[in-house]
């Protein structure tokens, strides 16, 4: 699709990321490449601007090679962090000296890809891995919107999803989307391979491995199908390396295809998107808010949110805790506001009195973030009152929980998920 491009290039910056992102709040489109990018492919880009992101060495061969190309460049400063300063400087710099007309809209966005797709298709076999989240699900209403019954979604229900989940997907896509939807219900193959085992890194290699495997099985009895959907978003390719950043998780959605699936090419319509910008772009095709706005889930689901062994139990008390929470923070209008927020069951029990009687039940973790790119994060300030709602309704309603607490660590130093 063209579109004005300024380029980020990534001189190892700590706020990389964060310029991109306010250039495109702008209505322009930025991309982050390394410092060591070749020249021909930086004028393969056509850039209508370039920024220096991070310590640019003063006689730097890269930043020295890019400054004979004839646009704009400006180097990255503190100034540009600041919320209303940076966004101003930024903003002049794309209208008086990179010309940008600002046409970097998620509608139009959405209009030139769904066009893209249909050209590109035509009456082809699509098959995607729909998880029910927010990228894959805006994924496959795209794809479903340019090719209808040529989409062949394929949903690995793992029985590590949130309460009722399962069936709210298989309801939104098979009946309100009409769509071409497989579940495939694996919990017991899930849980026997999880069984016992503590490790989270174990945890996560057991399940991406099985969801292969099943979705393998699956993409068998279809037969042969012309191209694969995935749900990639920007920060996935980010976070798996992009420039001087270091490797922070390696994402599924980066790499591990399938082997045996039969397929001629990937299909990515969110690579470039932001989780903001997807979510515009899931209200522009009128998904329904309540999914657009669905809560961030990690593909391993609740077993990187049970601490320890994965049991029948454990995932009951979660799942049940969990709905609770996530309840209390919509009933207290704070849904929005919060990037991020869901529960952990720990793997510590501890003395507790219910009922006038002793208890030794586990510790829950509730956990929420403000974030504007998943990347770095703090903790969010809920209130007391709404905490001390949660709390009394999660000890009295849920059976297995004796003792609570709020996490209040950032990203960095710690990840969001505990797992």
């Amino acid at each position: 699709m063209k579109k004005e491009v300024v380029l980020i290039i990534d001189f190892g910056g700590r706020y990389t990321q964060l310029v991109a992102r306010k250039v495109r709040e702008c209505n322009v489109y930025s991309e982050i490449i390394p410092c060591n990018t070749g020249l021909d492919r930086i004028k393969g880009y056509n850039p209508k601007g370039i920024i220096f992101g991070g310590e640019v060495e003063e006689y730097s061969v890269e930043a020295e090679e890019m400054l004979k190309l004839d646009v704009p460049v400006v180097e990255f400063s503190s100034e540009l962090i600041d919320v209303e300063k940076g966004s101003q400087i930024i903003k002049e710099f794309l209208v008086n000296k990179c010309n940008c007309v600002g046409d970097w809209t998620m509608s139009a966005f959405a209009k030139d890809y769904i066009e893209m797709i249909k050209e590109k298709v035509g009456d082809k076999k699509v098959l995607c891995a729909l998880s029910g989240g927010v990228d894959s699900s805006v994924a496959a209403v795209m794809l479903s919107k340019a090719i209808g019954k040529n989409l062949i979604c394929i949903f690995v229900d793992h029985g590590l999803l949130r309460k009722n989940e399962g069936d709210e997907v298989e309801e939104i896509f098979s009946k309100q989307y009409d769509m071409n939807l497989i579940r495939v219900n694996a919990k017991e193959r899930f849980l026997t391979k999880l069984a016992g085992v503590s490790d989270p890194e174990t945890k996560r290699k057991i399940i991406g491995e099985e969801f292969i495997r099943v979705f393998e099985e699956e993409a068998k009895k279809i037969g042969s199908v012309d191209f694969l959907v995935q749900g990639t978003i920007y920060p996935d390719i980010i976070e798996s390396g992009v420039g001087k950043a270091g490797v922070i998780k390696s994402h599924h959605n980066v790499g591990g295809l399938p082997d045996v699936v039969d397929f001629e090419e990937i299909i990515e319509p969110l690579r470039d998107l932001f989780k903001d910008e997807v979510r515009k772009v899931g209200l522009v095709l009128d998904i329904p808010e309540d999914l657009v706005f669905r809560q961030p889930f990690p593909g391993p689901g609740l077993a990187v949110r049970v601490i320890g062994d994965i049991t029948d139990e454990k995932l009951e008390i979660l799942k049940n805790a969990d709905y609770i929470f996530r309840e209390e923070i919509k009933n207290a209008g704070l849904h929005r506001e919060i990037s991020q927020y869901f529960a952990v069951l720990t793997n510590l029990k501890s003395v507790g009195i219910k009922n006038d009687r002793r208890t030794y039940d586990y510790t829950l973790a509730l956990r929420g973030v403000i974030t504007t790119d998943f990347m770095t994060a703090e903790y969010a300030r809920i209130p007391y009152e709404v905490l001390d709602v949660i709390t009394n309704r999660i000890t009295n309603e849920v059976d297995g929980v004796g003792r609570m607490v709020y996490e209040i660590t950032g990203k960095p130093p710690a990840t969001i998920e505990w797992e």
